[in-house]
C-alpha cells in the first residue's frame, strides 16, 4: 500500500489516489501527507511540521493583538488550563503600536520556532499610508496561502438562515492585498492586482482536496472574469483546470456580486467556496453573519509549514475593549482548532462541546447575541461545563493506562 501511495505522491489526487486513501492505514496516510502536506495538512504527519513539543506538550505562539485580543484570548487560556489541553503559550505583545521591524521580526521567529500561533487582529491604520498591515505581513512572510472560515449554525442561536452549512477557502498572499499602489501623479493611484496561475492552481486544490478530505460534495468558484478578463480570467481557467481532475466533486463558478446575494439569500446551496483574496474576505464576513457574527467565527490560516488560528472576521473588537461583554466564542472555537491541528482531538471536542453547550444557554448570551451576560459569565459557565469532562476523561484514561 505504501509503494502505491507513493506513486501519486506529488501528482494532483486523482479518483485513483482517493480510492487508495480510502483502505489505507494511518502511516500510509501519513505517508502521502507527509509530501503532500501543503493540500492535506489534517492527515500529515505531525512529525513533518514545524512544531515545538516537549513532553507531550506543544508550544505555541499567542501573539495579543488590538481591542478585545488580549482579554479574550487570556480566557482562552484559562479554559484549556482547565480541560487539561497541553498547551504552553509563549506570549508575544504585538499590537498597532509595537509596530517597528523588531516586533515583527520577534513575533515571526517565534511561529517559525513554534509552528503553530493563535493571534488577536491587529489593527491597521487606514489614514496612515506609511502603516503597512501587520496582519498581512504575517500570512506573507510565513507563507499561509490558505484562509479557511467554517460558517455553520448554531442550535440554538436563532438567525435568519438555520441551515448554513459552508467553507470559505481564500487565497491568502496576493491578488489586492500585496498592498502595491502608489500615488503616480498627484490625484492618482495605480494599485496593482496580482493574480499567478501558480498560486491559483494551489488554492483550488487546497480547496478540492479539502473537499475529499471532509467529505463536501461541491466547490465553488468565485471571480469577477466578466470585467477583470486577465486577472480573475486567470483565476476561473486555474480552478476549472484542477476541477478536472476530481471528477467526484461537483464544480461552478459564481460572480461576486452574485454570490454575495445568492449567500445571504439561499446560503444552503454553498458547500466549499474558493476565492482569490478580496472576495474571500467580503464573504467570509458575509457569512459570518448569517451564523451569529464576528463573536462566533473562527478562522485558521494554512502554510506548507505554519499554521496561524484567529477569529474568522479579524476583527479587533476595538469599541469592546474593556467593556466585559465580548463574546469568546470565536476565539474558542479557533483555539479548538489549532487543538486538531496539533493532533489534540479529543481536547478539542471537549471544549468544542462545552462551548456548543452554553450557547445553546439563551440564559448565558454575550449582548452580541440577544443576552445580558458578560464574557466572564459565558466564560465560568464553560468551564463549569468542562470541569466535570476533564475529570472524567483522566479517570478513564488513567483506568486504561493502569490495565495496559
Amino acid at each position: 500500500m505504501a509503494a502505491n501511495l507513493r506513486t501519486v505522491v506529488g501528482q494532483n489526487i486523482t479518483s485513483r489516489a482517493r480510492a487508495l486513501l480510502q483502505g489505507s492505514s494511518v502511516s500510509d496516510l501519513q505517508c502521502l501527507a507527509s509530501q503532500r502536506r501543503t493540500y492535506l495538512p489534517h492527515v500529515a504527519s505531525l512529525e513533518t511540521r514545524t512544531l515545538a513539543k516537549y513532553g507531550g506538550r506543544n508550544t505555541v505562539t499567542l501573539m495579543t493583538g488590538d481591542g478585545v485580543g488580549p482579554e479574550l484570548l487570556s480566557h482562552v487560556q484559562e479554559i484549556f488550563r482547565f480541560a487539561g489541553a497541553p498547551i504552553d503559550f509563549e506570549v508575544v505583545e504585538i499590537n498597532a503600536s509595537t509596530n517597528t521591524p523588531e516586533d515583527m521580526e520577534n513575533a515571526l521567529l517565534s511561529v517559525r520556532r513554534n509552528g503553530v500561533a493563535l493571534k488577536g487582529n491587529i489593527e491597521t491604520k487606514f489614514d496612515d499610508p506609511s502603516f503597512k498591515s501587520m496582519n498581512v505581513a504575517l500570512r506573507t512572510q510565513l507563507g499561509l496561502f490558505a484562509s479557511i472560515v467554517k460558517c455553520k449554525s448554531i442550535p440554538g442561536v436563532n438567525t435568519r438562515h438555520n441551515d448554513v452549512d459552508c467553507i470559505l477557502i481564500r487565497e491568502n498572499t496576493e491578488g489586492e492585498y500585496r498592498q502595491l499602489e502608489h500615488e503616480s501623479v498627484s490625484g492618482v493611484v495605480e494599485s496593482l492586482k496580482i493574480i499567478t496561475a501558480k498560486k491559483s492552481e494551489k488554492i483550488a486544490r487546497f480547496a478540492f482536496d479539502y473537499a475529499v478530505e471532509h467529505n463536501r460534495k461541491k466547490v465553488t468558484a468565485i471571480h469577477k472574469a466578466n470585467i477583470m478578463k486577465l486577472g480573475d480570467g486567470l483565476f476561473l481557467e486555474s480552478c476549472r483546470k484542477i476541477s478536472k481532475e476530481y471528477p467526484d466533486i461537483e464544480f461552478n463558478d459564481l460572480i461576486i456580486d452574485n454570490a454575495s446575494m445568492q449567500m445571504v439569500s439561499r446560503p444552503s446551496q454553498f458547500d466549499v467556496l474558493c476565492m482569490p483574496n478580496l472576495y474571500g474576505n467580503i464573504l467570509s464576513n458575509i457569512g459570518a453573519g448569517l451564523v451569529g457574527g464576528s463573536g462566533v467565527a473562527a478562522g485558521s490560516n494554512i502554510g506548507d509549514d505554519f499554521a496561524l488560528f484567529e477569529s474568522g472576521t479579524r476583527n479587533s473588537g476595538r469599541t469592546l475593549k474593556g467593556k466585559n461583554i465580548a463574546n469568546p466564542t470565536g476565539y474558542l472555537l479557533a483555539g479548538c482548532d489549532m487543538l486538531q491541528y496539533l493532533g489534540h482531538n479529543k481536547h478539542a471536542e471537549m471544549i468544542r462541546d462545552s462551548v456548543m453547550t452554553v450557547l445553546s444557554n439563551k440564559e448565558i448570551r454575550t449582548p452580541d447575541l440577544g443576552g445580558s451576560a458578560t464574557t466572564l459569565d459565558v466564560v465560568k459557565a464553560i468551564i463549569d461545563d468542562v470541569k466535570p469532562k476533564t475529570l472524567a476523561w483522566k479517570s478513564i484514561s488513567e483506568h486504561d493506562a493502569y490495565y495496559q
